[in-house]
Parts: C-alpha cells; sequence; structure tokens
C-alpha cells in the first residue's frame, strides 16, 4: 500500500476542490511514493501526535488541521508548528490535512455531528458556487447509449436524489475528413452529414478530467467534439454548515442539556433562553459564525457552532439560540470519522486513532 492509495481515495471522498481559498489541505510532510506502514487519525498534527505514530510503526498522520497555514521561511524550531514539521521529517512521517474540503460535504465534519443529534431532512447550509459544470458532446445515434453510459460510470449526471440525468436532441453533424485521416464514417476529402445525438449532462468540476478522458474512449470519433460551461448554479451536496430537524422538538434547557450530552462539556457559551421549542437545527464544526446570516434565513431555531466572539452573539438578534461548546469539542469526532472511513476502505491495514490529546484549550473550574 503506497501513501497515494490511501491519498487518492481521501480525496476522492472530499476532493481538494472543495477546500477554501486560505486553506492547505494535502500532503504536507512526506512522499506519496512511500509505502504506507500505517495509519494515525487525528485533529492535529502536533510533534506528539508524530512521535507516537513512530513508536506505533506508523508512517502517514491524517489530521483535520493542517499544521502548515501560511509559508514556513524558515525551520529553527522556534514553534510548536517548526518542531512538528521538523520531528515529521527526520522521523520520515508523512503528514496529511483533510481540512475545509472535509468540512464542505454532507457526510463529513458536520454529518458525523448530525448523526449524534439524530438529525433528520438533513442539508447543506450555505451552498458551494462555481462547482458544476455542463457537458456537450454530439455522438453517433447507434453510439449515444455506450457513449452516455461511460459518462455515468464516471460520475456525470447527479442533480441531488437524481443520478443519470441527461438531455437529447436529434440533429445531423457534418464533417469533412482530411488527408491522413481515419474517419469512422464517410470517406476521405468528401463532406459527410451523419444523424448525430447533442448529449448534455451536469458534472461536479473536480471530475471534469476523468470525464473527458471516458469521453474519448467511449466515443468513436476519432476528433470528439464537446464543450464544457461554467453553471452558476450552486452545488446541493456540497457547501459550509448543515441543517436538519431534531427527532423531536426541545425546550431550550433541554437542547443545552443535550449539547453538553454531545459534546461532553459543561462549558457551553450560549445566547439566552426565549422559551421558543427547538426543533430546527443549524451546526457548523469549527469556528461558523461567517454562516450566521444564512442560519437566520434558514429558519432554524439554533446554531451550533464553536470560536463565536462578544459581539456576534447578539447578531442572533433574539431570533435564534446560539450554542458554543468549543472548537475541538465541535470536530472532535472527525478523529473517529476518519478512523472508520479508512479503516473500512483498507480493511486489514493499520489505522488508528491517536491516544494523544491536542486540545490547546484547558478549562478551569
Amino acid at each position: 500500500m503506497r501513501i497515494a492509495d490511501i491519498i487518492t481515495y481521501l480525496e476522492s471522498w472530499a476532493p481538494p476542490a472543495l477546500q477554501e481559498n486560505y486553506d492547505n489541505a494535502g500532503l504536507i510532510t512526506g512522499s506519496p511514493g512511500w509505502d504506507c506502514t500505517g495509519i494515525i487519525c487525528t485533529l492535529d498534527a502536533t510533534e506528539d501526535v508524530i512521535k507516537e505514530a513512530k513508536a506505533m510503526g506508523c508512517n502517514l498522520v491524517v489530521a483535520h488541521h493542517p499544521i502548515v497555514f501560511g509559508g514556513i521561511k524558515k525551520l529553527t524550531g522556534k514553534n510548536y508548528v517548526e518542531k512538528t514539521v521538523i520531528t515529521a521529517i527526520k522521523e520520515d512521517i508523512a503528514i496529511f490535512a483533510i481540512h475545509t474540503n472535509l468540512d464542505n460535504i454532507l457526510t463529513g465534519v458536520n454529518g458525523r455531528i448530525a448523526d449524534r443529534f439524530g438529525l433528520v431532512n438533513r442539508r447543506i447550509l450555505a451552498e458551494k458556487e462555481g462547482l458544476l459544470r455542463k457537458l456537450y458532446t454530439f455522438v453517433p445515434v447507434e453510439k449515444a447509449e455506450e457513449v452516455r453510459t461511460a459518462l455515468f460510470e464516471t460520475g456525470a449526471g447527479h442533480i441531488g436524489n437524481y443520478s443519470e440525468c441527461s438531455f437529447t436532441t436529434e440533429g445531423s453533424g457534418t464533417f469533412k475528413a482530411g488527408a491522413g485521416a481515419n474517419p469512422y464514417v464517410g470517406a476521405p476529402d468528401r463532406r459527410h452529414t451523419e444523424p448525430e445525438i447533442k448529449m448534455e449532462m451536469i458534472f461536479p468540476a473536480w471530475l471534469q478530467g476523468a470525464l473527458v478522458a471516458a469521453l474519448k474512449k467511449a466515443h468513436p470519433y476519432e476528433e470528439v467534439a464537446y464543450d464544457i460551461i461554467q453553471l452558476a448554479n450552486t452545488h446541493p451536496a456540497t457547501g459550509s454548515g448543515l441543517i436538519g430537524e431534531l427527532p423531536e422538538p426541545l425546550t431550550g434547557t433541554a437542547f443545552l442539556n443535550k449539547v453538553s450530552e454531545v459534546f461532553g462539556t459543561s462549558f457551553i457559551r450560549h445566547t439566552a433562553l426565549s422559551g421558543q421549542m427547538i426543533k430546527k437545527l443549524a451546526i457548523c464544526g469549527g469556528a461558523g459564525s461567517f454562516l450566521i446570516s444564512s442560519v437566520l434565513a434558514s429558519g432554524a431555531d439554533a446554531f451550533v457552532t464553536a470560536d463565536m466572539k462578544y459581539h456576534e452573539f447578539f447578531d442572533a438578534n433574539g431570533r435564534l439560540l446560539i450554542a458554543d461548546p468549543g472548537h475541538f469539542e465541535t470536530e472532535q469526532f472527525t478523529i473517529g470519522l476518519l478512523q472508520e472511513v479508512l479503516a473500512k476502505k483498507f480493511p486489514t491495514f493499520a489505522v488508528l486513532k491517536t491516544e494523544v490529546e491536542t486540545n490547546p484549550v484547558k478549562y478551569f473550574s
């Protein structure tokens, strides 16, 4: 098993195209060509986690948070980032981060929190824009189904809960094969008219390379005519935050007790209780204050997130119960999520959860 095989699988689940522009997800240290001896899953790739991986015989750390966000100009060990990177390099430990791309899928960080609350009718809170493309291509009638099937199998044609979505129109295509051509139909140097199907279907941007390759492989023509355009539509399966419904409505106090139970903490910063029952819940693991306007527009009764600033609590404007149990607390389940996903895909391979407590925030009581 090479590290590249593990990266390929993780990036098929949470594509790098979904990460935010400030992020640094991906392979941070090590080589994708290395044979993998084992995996440690963690929220943070600290120096202690690197040492743990070495002791456990694992040369790959899969972390949620990238240890390197900005550029590093020197490696002198002056802070925890540099110390971690130096130790990883010295011990031949690869660090792979799967961060906001994992935040931005329905089955990622927020999906795992939603599982803990038992949310139903889940959807993305703020869908991402600019991620959908549409493919147009022109295929001889007798080969249309073969080409269509190849495109569907590559992942095109998904719209919400529907798959294999496409549209076709019939028409005629003309071409004249030049010198050296080997046309599928017609003769060189003579204009040919062929009954064709114009086929169109949507696909997510990260599939474009694979989709074009599949099109060219399945299409009978030497020169395949196709167009790809970017759509203004949002992608319903990707974006920030998640919203769903609790199985039963809860009072504000009962809801805060549930938050305490889910995240294993009695320290919860929250807005005032208004007497409103909590049924519709928005969640965003980690820092989610940027979503407050979307949460209010969604009609949610409560919003669970972290890293809320003092003045941001005012933004609830009496219409929303905001509960902030902490950054680590809201993302802690990501460790188990990574371990479960990898262990299911690679069942004969060592995939471990870190035993290192990486939460830098402590509470005094």
